[in-house]
């Protein structure tokens, strides 16, 4: 089984309509995923869908080992930290920085582990974001602040100088993932400047227009991602 778990960006897709519901009964909560052929969907943010900061994220990740999910890609919608990565590209990140509110599934246990992204899916990635003519750039290391509000101009000069992207979902989803050992991947939209970094003010408006251009050519990657196995 392949898994995709996808957030904003998603959330009013019709790609994912006729696929099968299933309810995954999980320690942290019951999930809803959908189902079609050897491809399992997770709205990250449920539905009704709920603010990033109170994603119920290891319900989500033990929902895919339970369903025998060998490897997931994820779709994530970031803001820039650097003019280089403009609005309406694609990230594919190599490293993220988390330094608070780490997830685990070691709550009791003494395991550690060396969090890395999977070089294969990110490779096979790549050459299909390339093929399908899409902006994107292949490496780049991502920053989880924890929301659900912005950053401040103050944040963002601060974490420009150590990071190119910021989001408030994806490193915790990594995380879970390489715990249970479960290649993962990120696709990132880029949907806006940060705030501070250039000087036309942002707004939630501009975001969301962003996305919603992103979005069709995220639909058509998973559309041929659903039928070929990804590896």
């Amino acid at each position: 089984m392949n898994g995709i778990i996808g957030g904003t960006s998603l959330l009013n897709s019709s790609i994912f309509e006729s696929w099968n519901e299933h309810r995954v009964e999980t320690p942290y909560g019951d999930i809803y995923t959908k189902i079609r052929g050897s491809t399992v969907f997770i709205q990250r943010h449920g539905n009704p869908p709920v603010p990033p900061h109170v994603i119920n994220h290891k319900a989500n990740i033990w929902a895919f080992k339970k369903l025998d999910v060998k490897k997931i890609l994820s779709v994530n919608s970031v803001g820039s930290l650097k003019l280089k990565f403009k609005p309406g590209t694609f990230v594919i990140p190599d490293d993220f920085i988390s330094l608070w509110n780490i997830a685990t599934f070691f709550e009791k246990d003494m395991k550690f582990i060396v969090p890395q992204m999977h070089e294969g899916i990110k490779e096979y990635l790549a050459a299909l974001c390339k093929k399908l003519r899409m902006q994107i750039h292949f490496g780049g290391v991502y920053i989880q602040t924890i929301g659900p509000r912005l950053e401040t101009k103050a944040e963002i000069g601060f974490l420009k100088r150590f990071g190119d992207i910021v989001g408030m979902t994806m490193a915790s989803e990594a995380t879970l993932c390489m715990e249970y050992e479960i290649p993962y991947v990120s696709l990132c939209s880029v949907d806006n400047y940060c705030n501070g970094i250039i000087k036309v003010p942002l707004t939630i408006e501009e975001i969301n227009r962003n996305w919603q251009n992103n979005m069709k050519e995220i639909e058509g990657m998973i559309e041929i991602i659903i039928e070929k196995d990804f590896s």
